[in-house]
């Protein structure tokens, strides 16, 4: 009898799959709307070490502030091909590691700022690796996120839960995670949240929580 994937195996072998064109797919909406974002999110970054989940393709690398040292892991092996490729173009001396944010192998307290853009809509458990990821922030540190998340207004909210499975089969992604309250549950206290599409889109900036 055949074993079931698990979700984590599901996620990776989508991204696997979405590697070749993912840059391509994603082209207008880079040049758009999410460059600017990457600026933003970049300029909140505080080092000397840093880690970036979930970096795909390599779309951040190039916003990199300088003069840090920089961990990158991801889920899919072959979304780390196409980011170390960029961070070759772009001379950048940066570890790439695959690896699973609900369970990073890496010690406490090693980072100065953790951060993930459009990520935690494909998680499996985005509550465990939010854990995970304060889990390697220094109690000083900081948590950056770029996410979309289901919208406050109750149709929308409905609309965005019906079309959701359409969007997980086609893009891996979930468009109607509470994306607030996961960090929350994380043990994550929110400082700092800007809107930047509507409520769907938002970059926040937390802080561990203390006497956790």
């Amino acid at each position: 009898m055949t074993q079931k994937p698990t979700p984590t195996e599901l996620t990776r072998k989508r991204y696997n799959r979405l590697a070749v064109f993912y840059n391509l797919m994603e082209a207008p909406l880079e040049l758009l709307r999410f460059r600017p974002w990457r600026e933003r999110l970049a300029s909140r970054i505080v080092g000397p070490k840093i880690l970036e989940v979930g970096v795909g393709t390599g779309k951040n690398l190039s916003y990199y502030p300088p003069q840090t040292e920089a961990t990158t892991i991801d889920l899919s092996p072959r979304m780390l091909a196409k980011a170390r490729l960029k961070a070759a173009k772009l001379n950048q001396d940066v570890a790439l590691v695959e690896m699973d944010v609900q369970h990073l192998k890496i010690a406490d307290d090693s980072f100065d700022t953790v951060f993930a853009t459009f990520v935690f809509c494909s998680v499996p458990d985005p509550v465990a690796g939010l854990a995970e990821m304060r889990r390697v922030c220094k109690p000083d540190g900081r948590l950056l996120l770029i996410e979309h998340m289901r919208p406050k207004n109750s149709i929308l909210g409905m609309l965005f839960d019906l079309l959701n499975p359409i969007i997980v089969r086609l893009m891996g992604a979930n468009i109607n995670r509470r994306t607030i309250d996961n960090i929350r549950r994380a043990g994550w206290h929110i400082q700092t949240m800007e809107y930047l599409s509507g409520d769907v889109v938002r970059l926040v900036e937390a802080v561990p929580e203390k006497g956790e």
